[in-house]
């Protein structure tokens, strides 16, 4: 398989007459045609929700093209939670995921009407002091311990994982939710992170419908939806094969009736909490070739930096790069491509076999469309760069202006001097 830019050459040589890289590229064909086709993976359930991942890209324009297609937000701060409702998405369209949670954020979710989602049993009697009650919708997040295991070897370590209750704690606190006055409980979990195959959602599915029935069965407490949360991963190299929404929405069907139907909870709602899948692959960091060099290596240093994609350089995560127009040419130089931060880790790629590149070369670095902008940060005094949505018509959309010093300044009580610089933007 390839990995196919959305963009071509020409196009962002076009773009970058205007807005100077590195820049961040959506596509938002791309996006609309998955949040549709998640839509239609899970039609089969009455009640389906998709609340994306504000987390892994939260940008309300790409938030209010998903929003179309009836999908939420699962937020985890305070921050996300005002993103959301500045945009027009409050209520129950909001899931509430959050750990160490502060007083203030349980206080404000609950004042849009977001869904809380536990993490902890002594979140009851937190959230409960802070309200002055309980909401009538509460949702309790699952962490069965030990490893998660597929038949292609072990996906994750939950037994490691700070999130969440334990079982007994789970059945205990669904009796004090009851106990105290909720009337609708939904379930949580999340046991893996990124998985490329079809079979996690059906897996973790079963699991949690087979719990759903052992909590009415203890507790009395017939769960109203069950979240599977995130997990679900795109291919990042191009010798990986995708996941297949809607092989997996058939998956979790038939676990559904396999095991929540003959139980008589055939009415329970399916949420899920997807950041990566949504928009994942339909976003690029776009980048300029300005240096290379000779030393023990070859390098190349681009203009684009871990400041703008930290995945590499914090988990040595790959993602694919194409150099816009040499797409057909032999990969027969090995290169570093780095970037300028006073970290040796500051690298896109080690070791790449890609076409020769010379200075002026545009880079795309794929799949960078989930935690790429979101993780930025500011270390060396870089600033983040803009954010554009390339639209269906061809036409290309600020959706977020590049930083400038100003910015960087702004949290200081140094205006003043920052105008002595005379910097100009």
């Amino acid at each position: 398989m390839s990995k196919v830019p959305f963009v071509t050459k020409q196009q962002v040589e076009e773009i970058a007459g205007n807005y100077p890289t590195p820049f961040y590229l959506y596509d938002e064909k791309g996006i609309r045609e998955n949040a549709r086709a998640v839509q239609e993976a899970f039609a089969w359930n009455k009640g389906f929700k998709e609340f994306f991942a504000v987390k892994a890209c939260p940008n309300p324009f790409l938030i209010r093209i998903m929003h179309e297609y009836g999908v939420g937000c699962d937020c985890s701060s305070l921050t996300e939670l005002m993103l959301s409702k500045a945009i027009g998405i409050e209520g129950h369209d909001i899931m509430f995921s959050s750990n160490e949670t502060p007083a203030e954020e349980f206080a404000y979710c609950d004042r849009i009407g977001g869904i809380i989602n536990l993490d902890d049993f002594t979140h009851i009697e937190f959230v409960e002091k802070i309200l002055g009650r309980l909401p009538e919708t509460m949702s309790c997040r699952y962490n069965p311990g030990g490893v998660f295991q597929m038949s292609n070897g072990i996906m994750d370590n939950p037994g490691d994982s700070k999130y969440g209750f334990t079982y007994e704690q789970l059945l205990a606190g669904y009796r004090l939710l009851k106990e105290k006055g909720v009337k609708h409980f939904g379930l949580h979990a999340f046991l893996a992170s990124n998985t490329v195959t079809n079979e996690y959602y059906p897996q973790l599915a079963k699991q949690l419908f087979e719990l759903a029935v052992q909590i009415r069965e203890q507790t009395g407490v017939v769960l109203e939806f069950i979240n599977l949360s995130g997990g679900v991963g795109i291919p990042y190299a191009p010798e990986q094969e995708g996941n297949d929404i809607r092989a997996i929405g058939e998956g979790v069907r038939r676990v559904y009736e396999e095991v929540l139907v003959p139980a008589g909870m055939g009415d329970v709602a399916i949420y899920t909490e997807m950041g990566r899948f949504m928009t994942g692959p339909y976003g690029v960091l776009v980048t300029k070739a300005v240096h290379e060099k000779h030393i023990h290596k070859e390098y190349i240093g681009v203009d684009a930096c871990a400041v703008n994609l930290m995945r590499p350089a914090m988990y040595g995560a790959y993602h694919h790069i194409t150099v816009l127009g040499k797409e057909d040419a032999v990969c027969d130089h090995r290169y570093d491509v780095v970037g300028s931060l006073c970290e040796n880790n500051d690298k896109f790629a080690i070791d790449r076999m890609l076409p020769e590149i010379e200075r002026g070369d545009y880079l795309v670095i794929h799949d960078a469309g989930a935690h790429g902008f979101a993780m930025g940060y500011n270390y060396n005094g870089k600033l983040k760069s803009a954010e554009l949505l390339l639209k269906e018509d061809g036409s290309v959309e600020l959706i977020r202006r590049a930083e400038t010093p100003k910015d960087y300044f702004a949290t200081f009580d140094c205006f003043d001097l920052f105008e002595k610089l005379e910097v100009r933007n």
